[in-house]
């Protein structure tokens, strides 16, 4: 059950980010939530029609070449929604709440050391004769246990409060940030840690960031493509807002999925010119994706029938272009498609990898507007396009090139 959220932070927060833009067609579509949620008191405008205003904001930040607002509408959709708590929302644009929970960490942080040094004068005072080593070995040993905390919802076990919940999310969101960072082993190696990063770019450090979570979204993507039982919501959420694992062609997913009152489109991207491509999900786990018939290999029966359907939605796009680019300015004449479909590894009937691979080579080669292609496809291209990426990265600016 949705769980959906309003209030006067977000009010005021959608009130500020309407001056962050000139463009008069995004303002309309924040007027629009603001007529929603309404005046100061009540409810906010608390609900679906309020999560779908902000998403059209968001959408609407996308065609104008506003990325930083559109995100920043998507995530008062995700608050709005239920996805979000505001803990999360304020740490990204109020100041105030982020400089209270800097100063939350900075305690929690000093809290450590002192237990630390505590630790270490229980070490010292029953053993006098302590090493660094053995400092490192106690240390070592409490990094470990504490694998093993846990929180109990039991009789006996820890209750935590609402409060205390949105706590441990927001730092495990800052976990999912930091995780990879190295950790100094001495006063001398943070000193130098702290050096480097007062000089990092910052430029390059957002780039080592997203492509930390690119690595990440793919892991994700994989683990799911790779268990058999996986549904295909499980897949969509894993491609959700990840368009670049499409290729560099697209400049964004779009926030609206329906266009014509009978297509509810799985993912839609837009294009660096403004026009619209589909991509169609389906299930890893086809055991039919190619069968052979008389010797020849040919797409079975779950391939043609998303084709047909991902055909029935191009044609949708073609007879209410007009429409479609007066209200949402998004053009959807001779729009395309990509169907992801099937796997080799639960492919059936002694066809391997590489034939599969040169069937739907075949039937691309005959197609105009709709591509199908598998997720080992998908993950391979995907992987490739992140490995020049960690190429670059690690590639030495000031080094001359080759002759």
């Amino acid at each position: 059950m949705t769980t959906f959220r309003s209030g006067f932070t977000l009010w005021q927060m959608v009130r500020t980010a309407r001056e962050l833009t000139a463009d008069e067609r995004v303002r309309e579509r924040v007027d629009m939530v603001l007529h929603i949620m309404g005046g100061l008191g009540g409810t906010y405008g608390k609900g679906r029609s309020l999560v779908d205003a902000l998403e059209e904001v968001a959408q609407e930040a996308i065609l104008h070449g506003d990325f930083a607002l559109a995100q920043r509408f998507q995530r008062f959709a995700a608050y709005a929604g239920g996805d979000l708590f505001l803990e999360i929302l304020e740490n990204y644009y109020d100041d105030e709440a982020r400089q209270r929970s800097e100063e939350h960490m900075r305690r929690m942080t000093a809290m450590g050391a002192d237990r630390a040094v505590a630790a270490l004068d229980v070490l010292c005072r029953d053993r006098p004769d302590a090493t660094a080593a053995d400092a490192r070995d106690l240390f070592r040993g409490i990094a470990r246990s504490a694998d093993y905390l846990s929180l109990g919802d039991g009789e006996g076990g820890i209750r935590l409060s609402i409060r205390e919940v949105r706590r441990l999310q927001q730092y495990g969101h800052m976990e999912i940030v930091l995780r990879n960072l190295p950790r100094p082993a001495s006063a001398e190696a943070a000193r130098m840690m702290n050096d480097v990063l007062a000089d990092v770019d910052a430029g390059m450090l957002a780039q080592l960031l997203e492509l930390r979570a690119r690595q990440a979204g793919l892991a994700a993507l994989r683990t799911v493509v790779e268990d058999p039982d996986s549904p295909e919501g499980a897949l969509h959420a894993c491609l959700k807002n990840q368009e670049w694992i499409f290729g560099g062609a697209y400049v964004a997913e779009l926030a609206r999925r329906q266009y014509t009152p009978e297509t509810i489109l799985d993912i839609p991207l837009l294009r660096g010119d403004g026009s619209l491509h589909v991509v169609e999900l389906k299930r890893a786990n086809i055991k039919d994706l190619v069968i052979r018939r008389s010797g020849h290999l040919m797409l079975g029966a779950a391939a043609h029938h998303v084709v047909s359907q991902a055909q029935n939605y191009l044609r949708a796009m073609d007879e209410n272009r007009p429409s479609i680019l007066a209200e949402h300015r998004v053009d959807t004449r001779r729009a395309s498609a990509t169907v992801v479909i099937g796997h080799p590894q639960y492919v059936t009937g002694g066809v391997t990898s590489r034939e599969i691979a040169e069937t739907l080579r075949t039937y691309n080669a005959h197609q105009t507007r709709i591509e199908v292609i598998t997720y080992e496809t998908l993950l391979n291209s995907a992987s490739r396009m992140l490995a020049l990426s960690s190429a670059r990265q690690d590639a030495d600016p000031d080094e001359e090139p080759a002759a």
